[in-house]
């Protein structure tokens, strides 16, 4: 799959993700939303439950005694920092577990917005968790410096722009799987098209992890990126 010169267009990406929002009513796509919305529902709401009672105690024990005049300002980093890192985990979680879901609405979104059938491209499952479990390992390879970076007084100030940066980076990779899975391609193929439009896969992703951190809404956002992702794709794609 090629893509035109319009994929690092930031305004495209992000109109592309509120035409998927727009689009979750749509008739031909409800039954493929129950799943995946019960799967959010669930696991977003052991995030916040487990965030209430856990990260600020855990979040406390990380500033040492000399820098509790200090705890004003840290406090709320390290607060953003393990929101983001909790939420981004829940988020992979979440989609691993629908992907089969997710893979199925990408190809009716598809069909509907172009108007014409389409079928996904069937991958041997070995080659798909193959291709899964590299993705999860690029996450867990990127996020562990960052969590190690987040308890270092000083230097976590900077560690909740770059917990915003991997994240958008990681739910544009996330998100934009599905249709191009279907399109025949795995993850070292999916990142390396991405990386030719990072600016717009950034944008893209940038909009929905910002949804993704509003309570309620989030439950909603995972399957409207999907949608969306496709739409971006479709409107980028150079056959």
């Amino acid at each position: 799959m090629r893509v035109n010169n319009k994929g690092n267009n930031p305004v495209l990406a992000v109109s592309s993700f509120f035409k998927g929002v727009g689009l979750l009513g749509t008739p031909g796509l409800r039954k493929f939303l129950v799943v995946p919305v019960l799967i959010n529902i669930v696991l977003y709401s052991a995030a916040l439950a487990l965030g209430y009672f856990y990260v600020a105690d855990l979040i406390n024990q990380f500033i040492p005694g000399w820098l509790q005049w200090l705890s004003w300002i840290l406090w709320p980093l390290f607060f953003i920092s393990f929101f983001i890192a909790g939420f981004f985990t829940f988020t992979v979680l979440a989609n691993l577990i629908a992907a089969p879901f997710y893979g199925k609405l990408s190809a009716k979104a598809l069909a509907i917005i172009s108007g014409r059938s389409y079928a996904s491209a069937e991958q041997p499952l070995a080659k798909v968790m193959l291709a899964e479990l590299r993705r999860l390992g690029y996450f867990a390879v990127r996020a562990i410096p960052l969590l190690l970076l987040s308890i270092i007084p000083g230097l976590n100030v900077i560690a909740p722009f770059l917990w915003a940066l991997f994240g958008a980076w990681g739910m544009a990779l996330e998100y934009m799987a599905y249709p191009l899975e279907n399109e025949g391609l795995l993850f070292s193929e999916q990142k390396q098209l991405l990386k030719s439009m990072r600016l717009g896969a950034l944008s893209f992703g940038g909009i929905a992890v910002l949804g993704l951190t509003i309570p309620l809404l989030n439950i909603i956002v995972a399957p409207a990126a999907v949608i969306g992702a496709t739409v971006y794709m479709n409107r980028i794609r150079q056959d």
